[in-house]
Parts: structure tokens; C-alpha cells; sequence
């Protein structure tokens, strides 16, 4: 396992400090390297706060005895008395920071970030935070004066680098959303055309690799698949209801070759479209 940490007092601290309005006692990184796992138990917690981020792969921690696994991106908060449990397994390459702090102004901060009601939050994966992390443990390992109050505004920076990559995770995720939106609408009104994924994608000004792997985090299908179901929902009310031939029906959602279509739409319902409609 590879540790990089630092200490205020050279050693493991859990002093909890009233009297000043933050004080950092320990910061450190861990990352798995051939231990196959690795567990924290802690059943009466810490006297201070402790954050961790998951810089990559994934941990598991457990919260009033749920499991959440963890990805890339989050931070994880336990505060003060709470009860620590977390795995780290080799497999799932995993890199997780953390730092102990405490101060009568630590609550009202992590509040503002986020953290008033919840343990985990996500602020996005960026070199900054690791950059910030490893600032912190050198000045808790060289001690050169007045490091304790750059701690505190590092400490500080760290929480204006959270509350940012939460508010641009946050827009990010509802601009994917809104273009995920717009593309349901767009299969569901020309499903009859004929429509390239590809194209689609770079029309919108988007990866085509972005686009797919958004939609279907989004739909739980990719766009093509989705835009067969469109397409085998419509034939499937044209053969109800509708006395179109095959190949009618087969052009009207966007199939020319209704021997092409008449293959997919067996693939999908397990019927052709003629005992479909018989049925």
C-alpha cells in the first residue's frame, strides 16, 4: 500500500478544538498497490471531522449499516462520533485522500458546501483537489512557522473547491439532461427518417462516444435501441389498427427494406408482423 501523511503533532490526533474557528490535525493518501483490501472500523467514530475523497476507482462505506460504494469525484464526510466503517478492495483501483480537521466554524462550513444532510457529496474529479491534499500533508510535515494558519486557509480552499465542483456538476448534469430530453423528442417525432446516430450526435455539436454513453446512463438503452423501440412501438399500432401492407408500414417507420424490417420486428416482439396482426 502506498501512504503519504502528515500530522500537527507527528502522530494520529484527535483533539477536538473548540476555541479556534478551524484546526487541521492530520491529511494523508492512501492508495492500494497489492494489499487485496483494506478496512477501517471505527464503532465510536473520531472526536473531529473527517473527509475523504475518492480520487479514483471506487471504496465502500456504510452509513447506519448501509453500504454505498463509492465512485471517482465524491467526497465522504464523518463527523464527529459517528460511527466509521469503509473497505477499500485492490480491484477497483482505488486512490482516496482524507483529513481530519475540527473548529467551532467547521459545521456552518460544511453546511454551506453541502454536507447539512447528507455524508457524501459530488464535486467532480479534478488534479486540483490532489494538488490541495499534498499541499496540505507538506506543510503538516515540515512545520515551518505559521503553518498552522495556512493549514486553516488551505483548509478553506479545499471547501471553496467542493461548493465549486458540486455548482458545475450540478449545471452540467442539467444541461446533459436537457440534450437527452431534446434527443427523446427528436427520435419520437422522425423516427420515420432516416436517422444516423452519428450525424445526430455531431449536428448537436457532441462526441458520438458522450452522446451514446449519456443516453443510455440516461434511458438505460443506447440510441439505436431506443430508436427501434420507437420505431417497432409505431408498426406494432399500424398493424392494429391501420390496414397498411407490410411494406407500407415498414416505410412509414422508417424501413425501406421491409424484409430488413420484418426480421427486426421478429427480433424484437419473437412474432412476424403478419402473425402480429393476426393475433
Amino acid at each position: 500500500m502506498y501512504a503519504k501523511t502528515g500530522y500537527a503533532k507527528d502522530i494520529d490526533s484527535e483533539a477536538e478544538v473548540s476555541d479556534q474557528p478551524l484546526s487541521v490535525s492530520g491529511c494523508g493518501i492512501y492508495r492500494l498497490i497489492r494489499l487485496p483490501s483494506m478496512a477501517t472500523i471505527r464503532p465510536e467514530g473520531r472526536r473531529d471531522y473527517q473527509l475523504l475523497y475518492v480520487s479514483s476507482g471506487k471504496a465502500h462505506f456504510y452509513f447506519q449499516e448501509q453500504e454505498t460504494e463509492v465512485a471517482a469525484g465524491s467526497m465522504v464526510l464523518y463527523r464527529p462520533g459517528e460511527s466509521q466503517r469503509y473497505h477499500y478492495y485492490l480491484e477497483e483501483n482505488p486512490e482516496v485522500c482524507w483529513i481530519h480537521f475540527s473548529g467551532y466554524e467547521a459545521r456552518g462550513l460544511l453546511d454551506h458546501i453541502g454536507f447539512s444532510d447528507t455524508h457524501v457529496v459530488f464535486c467532480g474529479a479534478s488534479s486540483s483537489y490532489m494538488e490541495l491534499f499534498g499541499r496540505i500533508i507538506s506543510e503538516l510535515q515540515l512545520k515551518r512557522p505559521c503553518f498552522e494558519e495556512l493549514l486553516c486557509a488551505l483548509l478553506r480552499e479545499l471547501f471553496c473547491l467542493i461548493h465549486r465542483g458540486q455548482l458545475e456538476s450540478s449545471a452540467d448534469r442539467y444541461r446533459n439532461q436537457e440534450q437527452m430530453e431534446a434527443s427523446v423528442r427528436f427520435f419520437n417525432e422522425s423516427f420515420s427518417r432516416d436517422i444516423q446516430i452519428g450525424e445526430y450526435a455531431k449536428n448537436q455539436h457532441m462526441s458520438v462516444c458522450w452522446f451514446i454513453r449519456c443516453f443510455k446512463r440516461y434511458m438505460g438503452m443506447t440510441p439505436m435501441q431506443y430508436l427501434i423501440s420507437v420505431r417497432m412501438d409505431r408498426a406494432k399500432e399500424l398493424l392494429k389498427n391501420t390496414g397498411y401492407s407490410i411494406q407500407e408500414i415498414s416505410s412509414l417507420v422508417g424501413y425501406e427494406d421491409p424484409l430488413y424490417f420484418s426480421r427486426l420486428f421478429q427480433k424484437q416482439t419473437g412474432r412476424s408482423p403478419s402473425a402480429y396482426r393476426r393475433e
